[in-house]
């Protein structure tokens, strides 16, 4: 932690919120998070203390993982077993910068745990969701991973902000197999290091900006390097995290407005970016047209109808 203060970091964040933990008496509360601590303890043996920050939100808990972004899917996934425990969860992958906080402990701040909370607030009591940016890094570590996710309906914030969001299936008892099965492989691993297939980095789209993502430093210095002649801003240099090598850049595209074209009564909204489609279709709403159609992703071009009234 110390030697990553004041940094700008790639990490995977894990927000746990107690369902209905302020409706209670301060009795029950205290009762709650005793065991909701004890809980959470037995479910981050696995994860160093080196590689994981623990935030206290009062009615849950922010975690950072440094280290293997998997360990936020197992966290969540030993959670979800205490079903004496009424959580629900929200998982994100982005640029967080670790800080002390006014009383000398460790916190973090940054959009990566923003998104976090925001992702969290969507999900029902018993649920997790994840992040498309969570969701496309994990999902291609193993086959295994992939299959404990069902897409569901896009979600827009108190900020206007969209967020594609991911949910963990019925999957999660088999998800509990994997877990095992990775934590051997990992200590097989270490026991007897093997060569890595680098192969090419990988560049994901999380709306907002790009993920570079490889195993091999090299590669995803020449993807940053690539998307810079394209006009993207790096966002956060490149980090290790786990096995892999991460960096972000800003998304160019955000920058170039929706157009508007008309045919008839009806509006027909399109642009690069669905956010950007969507300040254009929040623009004619306000003036009194109708959305007929929410915006959908077809060619690479968001698209969005309204009417006039």
């Amino acid at each position: 932690m110390a030697q990553s203060a004041n940094r700008t970091l790639v990490c995977t964040v894990l927000f746990i919120d107690i369902v209905g933990y302020s409706k209670t008496g301060v009795g029950d509360q205290v009762r709650i998070k005793q065991s909701f601590n004890h809980i959470l303890t037995g479910a981050l043996e696995h994860v160093a203390p080196r590689e994981r920050v623990v935030v206290d939100t009062g009615d849950g808990a922010a975690i950072t993982f440094l280290g293997d972004p998997e360990g936020a899917l197992f966290v969540a996934l030993a959670l979800l077993d205490a079903v004496e425990l009424p959580v629900r969860m929200g998982v994100n992958l982005g640029p967080v910068s670790l800080m002390k906080d006014i009383n000398g402990l460790d916190n973090v701040i940054g959009d990566g745990i923003n998104v976090a909370e925001r992702v969290m607030s969507f999900a029902d009591q018993g649920q997790v969701l994840v992040s498309r940016s969570f969701f496309e890094v994990v999902s291609r570590l193993s086959t295994d991973y992939a299959q404990l996710f069902r897409h569901e309906k896009s979600r827009t914030d108190k900020h206007d902000r969209a967020h594609d969001l991911y949910a963990v299936t019925d999957a999660v008892r088999v998800g509990r197999r994997v877990q095992e099965a990775q934590l051997r492989l990992k200590s097989q691993r270490r026991a007897a290091p093997q060569a890595v297939d680098a192969g090419p980095a990988q560049t994901f789209d999380a709306g907002t900006h790009f993920i570079v993502s490889g195993y091999s430093q090299a590669g995803v210095q020449e993807a940053v390097d690539r998307l810079a002649g394209q006009g993207c801003r790096l966002i956060s240099p490149m980090t290790q995290v786990g096995s892999k090598w991460v960096a972000s850049v800003d998304n160019p595209k955000l920058a170039v407005p929706a157009t508007i074209q008309e045919l008839g009564y009806k509006r027909i909204i399109s642009g690069p970016t669905r956010e950007a489609v969507l300040a254009k279709v929040q623009d004619l709403v306000a003036r009194g047209a109708v959305l007929v159609q929410e915006a959908e992703l077809a060619d690479g071009v968001w698209t969005a109808v309204c009417e006039k009234t």
